[in-house]
């Protein structure tokens, strides 16, 4: 597969990533939106809903994960693919260790929180005995001006009040 193909697939399933972001930022919660992808085939999606849900865990990429492995029928996610939105936190990435996800691939990266390089290296951390393939800044620019949208309006919103 050319390099070129292979960013067309990458782009094809991180735009669907980012319309599930567009549905966090439609429910007022942090726009990030993940799917999982198995043979080519999306077999779960999942957008922020910690506040609607009242649960810290339901992160995009938990949520996904949870319904992978209901639609799996198994807790391992074996030759899976998550796309996510941006680059995800500890935790999340944790869950993808436990559950064996093979790559992960983000648009923006996470200055302050992301756990794969930008603000700890939890994902290649030695101590680990599952390896997850990263590739990270696929449609960063789409996937971070959400993010930056959200939060302007959110900014703009605690002025007025």
């Amino acid at each position: 597969m050319t390099d070129k193909k292979m960013y067309d697939d990458h782009d094809h399933w991180m735009q669907h990533a980012i319309q599930l972001a567009q549905k966090a930022a439609d429910e007022d919660e942090v726009p990030v939106g993940a799917i999982i992808v198995k043979g080519n085939q999306l077999i779960a999606e999942g957008w922020n809903r910690p506040i609607q849900s009242h649960d810290p865990s339901a992160h995009a990429e938990l949520i996904a994960i949870r319904s992978a492995g209901q639609v799996l029928s198994n807790y391992r996610l074996i030759d899976t693919t998550m796309y996510v939105t941006l680059e995800p936190c500890s935790m999340c990435v944790g869950a993808m260790i436990h559950a064996r996800v093979k790559r992960l691939v983000f648009g923006a990266s996470d200055l302050k929180t992301g756990a794969t390089g930008s603000a700890i290296n939890l994902i290649h951390d030695s101590a680990h005995n599952h390896k997850i393939d990263v590739l990270g800044g696929v449609m960063a620019v789409e996937c971070r001006e959400i993010l930056q949208a959200f939060f302007k309006l959110k900014r703009e919103s605690n002025k007025n009040k």
